[in-house]
């Protein structure tokens, strides 16, 4: 059927809006006074004092997580396994012999085995959705269930599959006692598939060719009211390029009721996953919600609130970050932080999943979308390519490179949630196998140690996929990377082999003598005895131009203690040389070698790394007090800025220096851009598009080394005008 487009009489109106659009647009263009450069009495900056006492990062930097499909982890009861439904796996959604269908995994289950997921030194559970689902969709040979959770239909409780609230509270309150915090997959883009198009096709319709309509058959621009900053438009199911119908039997079946409402979704066909469908397609048809509409916004943050006040959770990993428009996340992050800090918990923390290897694409969700962190997709590409395919340490080194890019000033890297595969992309032993072909198991179960050694040694926060510590590979990602760790009974599953031990699928694996689980937990006590090695100061050191060592040292910022960390990712022992903290500093081994080495006056340190691993060295002593006061200059943006700008800072003197900036736009207040604790020491600033062209632009910097003593310096600039919309 030909898309429904508007009438004459509608076109002909739309025309007439769009001709007054532009004339008003004009107008107030021709008004606006920009802000000068010499504006009167600004206010003062911060005080050095104010400025230095800045926290330097969020809490949640040395957190270990543990993340968990509740269906495939363990059946804790089987009066649970169908949902309570009765009929075929078509209605019920349970089929334990097809990997598109309900195992039977369960929060009982769970709760049952904390100690085998504690065991490997979790500090955080992190658990795929467990909220109701539409249990099954899709027709055919393409049915399959909603085990994963992702097809919401009731954000208000627990999916019947996996138990109930009551089951709920129970884990949480165990895991808790336990020492272990528990975090919630939410998921604020999309709902169970449940709204039709009554055209009955489903290509993307793009706004500029099938704008929306007001109710009064007006188009208008959604992105013009993102912010919330005015009044969203009535619309009615006439104001889409498809025409949004539910079907009698589902009218009520999403809960809260608002998300009944057709109206509340975009209504353009599914996402092509590039330009403008990617935050307004429908993702695989699932309904694909209208995140510019302020009802959505605040209905959102009412659903999340809710479970933060009722049950005691630590936070949130939110899916598909990057299908979501950035203004969304801006309003809804600040509305569940504020929320959760009013009730005690200051400590919240959300880190979102956006699908992209390129820190200009996920930085900013942390930056303008406010989020804590990201899911680190690029640390996952350079780890593999390093671990796994033998690439040069370049790559990772361009990663931390980048780290500045994330910083705000509630934020930065070291919260960055690393990982090193997951239940989409596929696993860390799929990837082994399919870059290794050639490999015996032996050399396999080598790179998978080296891999965890890079994930829990460097920033961020690591993730264990749940059976990678198993040593579980699969065939690929989705429903591939998602085997049961009780005894499988799908064909698929039965043959995959798993790194470092005999055992099949068919029976259960929750093994604390397997290689990978004794290695895992190895690494965790590591951490804890040295808290360096989770969230001390990283500097770059050393990064072979192809295969070889890459090094960094992580400092204890409190203590002075250095630590050197360097892998080695050749068939062939490497020898480095490079710089370290100081000068004729014993360093023992305490990981992967027990030897000594020492720093020559030249503060430079040779190592030798054994071939495919990792080696952790400790300072004998802490640094010495700098021998000369900090000193700094401070880079800001040319003039005409606009958009994402980088201010920088060059340091001299002192040691383990830490800069932290601060920003004037205009008259306005100045605020705190962020901290970062070493080179390059840069923070990147968001110019607004309605900042006028010529409003002045301040900065301040102050540095604080590791003895307290401070400097500081100022810059200034001006803004430009933005670019035109496309």
């Amino acid at each position: 059927m030909i898309p429904r487009w508007p009438s004459p009489s509608r076109r002909r109106t739309a025309h007439i809006g769009r001709v007054a659009a532009v004339a008003v647009t004009a107008l107030a263009a021709a008004l606006v006074q920009p802000l000068a450069a010499r504006a009167e009495t600004p206010p003062a900056p911060p005080s050095d004092a104010k400025l230095a006492a800045e926290p330097t990062r969020h809490d949640a930097t040395r957190e270990q997580f543990y993340f968990v499909l509740p269906d495939r982890f363990a059946n804790g009861s089987t009066a649970n396994d169908k949902g309570g439904l009765t009929g075929s796996r078509l209605t019920t959604g349970y089929d334990p012999t097809d990997k598109g269908f309900y195992q039977g995994g369960d929060l009982k289950g769970l709760t049952k085995r904390l100690d085998y997921i504690k065991g490997l030194g979790t500090t955080s559970i992190w658990m795929a959705p467990i909220f109701k689902n539409q249990p099954v969709q899709g027709t055919g040979s393409d049915a399959s269930a909603a085990y994963h959770g992702y097809w919401i239909t009731d954000f208000t409780q627990v999916d019947p599959h996996f138990g109930t609230n009551k089951d709920l509270e129970t884990l949480i309150s165990k895991a808790h006692a336990k020492g272990m915090k528990v975090y919630f997959d939410v998921i604020t883009n999309h709902t169970a598939d449940v709204v039709d198009y009554e055209e009955k096709s489903y290509g993307y319709l793009s706004k500029g060719a099938f704008p929306y309509l007001t109710k009064d058959g007006k188009p208008f621009d959604d992105a013009d009211y993102a912010d919330g900053q005015s009044d969203f438009p009535a619309v009615d199911t006439d104001s889409f390029p498809r025409t949004p119908t539910v079907p009698t039997a589902k009218k009520n079946a999403k809960v809260p009721s608002w998300l009944n409402d057709p109206t509340m979704y975009h209504n353009r066909g599914d996402s092509t996953f590039a330009g403008e469908s990617s935050t307004h397609g429908d993702f695989g048809g699932l309904d694909d919600l209208w995140t510019e509409r302020p009802e959505v916004v605040s209905g959102m943050e009412k659903i999340y609130q809710r479970w933060v006040r009722d049950f005691d959770i630590d936070g949130f990993r939110i899916d598909t970050v990057k299908h979501v428009n950035m203004e969304f996340w801006t309003q809804w992050a600040t509305a569940l932080d504020s929320y959760a800090a009013k009730r005690g918990r200051d400590d919240f923390f959300m880190f979102g999943e956006v699908y992209s290897a390129d820190t200009n694409i996920t930085s900013p969700y942390v930056t303008e979308g406010r989020l804590d962190a990201t899911l680190d997709f690029p640390f996952q590409e350079a780890a593999r390519q390093y671990a796994s395919q033998g690439g040069s340490a370049q790559k990772l080194a361009g990663v931390f490179g980048d780290d500045y890019k994330y910083t705000s000033d509630k934020a930065n890297a070291y919260e960055q949630v690393t990982f090193l595969g997951n239940h989409d992309m596929g696993r860390i032993g799929y990837f082994l196998n399919q870059d290794n072909p050639k490999a015996t198991e032996a050399e396999l179960l080598k790179k998978d140690r080296l891999a965890n050694e890079l994930m829990f040694l460097s920033r961020g926060n690591p993730v264990v996929y749940y059976g990678d510590e198993q040593g579980f590979t699969g065939a690929g990602g989705d429903k591939d990377a998602r085997q049961t760790l009780f005894a499988s009974r799908t064909a698929d599953y039965l043959d995959d082999d798993q790194i470092g031990t005999d055992r099949t699928h068919a029976s259960d694996a929750y093994d604390p003598t397997a290689p990978l689980y004794k290695q895992i937990a190895a690494l965790s006590k590591l951490r804890k005895a040295n808290p360096a090695l989770a969230d001390g100061v990283q500097t770059e050191r050393y990064a072979a131009d192809g295969a070889g060592v890459y090094a960094f040292s992580r400092t204890d910022a409190r203590t002075g203690t250095e630590y050197v960390v360097a892998f080695n990712n050749a068939g062939e022992a490497k020898t480095a040389t490079f710089a370290t903290g100081s000068a004729g500093m014993a360093f023992k081994g305490i990981y992967g070698t027990d030897g000594s080495v020492k720093s020559d006056g030249d503060k430079k340190l040779t190592v030798t790394v054994p071939a495919g691993s990792a080696i952790v060295l400790k300072a004998a002593g802490r640094l010495a007090k700098p021998a000369t006061e900090p000193t700094i200059t401070l880079k800001a943006p040319a003039a005409g800025a606009t958009g994402t700008v980088e201010i920088g800072a060059d340091v001299d003197g002192g040691q383990l220096n830490r800069v932290v900036f601060a920003a004037q736009v205009g008259n306005g207040k100045w605020k705190t851009l962020g901290s970062a604790d070493h080179a390059p020491y840069k923070v990147t600033q968001v110019v607004g598009d309605d900042v006028p062209a010529g409003t002045a632009l301040r900065y301040k910097a102050v540095v604080i080394d590791s003895a307290g003593r401070t400097a500081s310096t100022t810059a200034a600039s001006t803004t430009g005008t933005p670019p035109a919309p496309e």
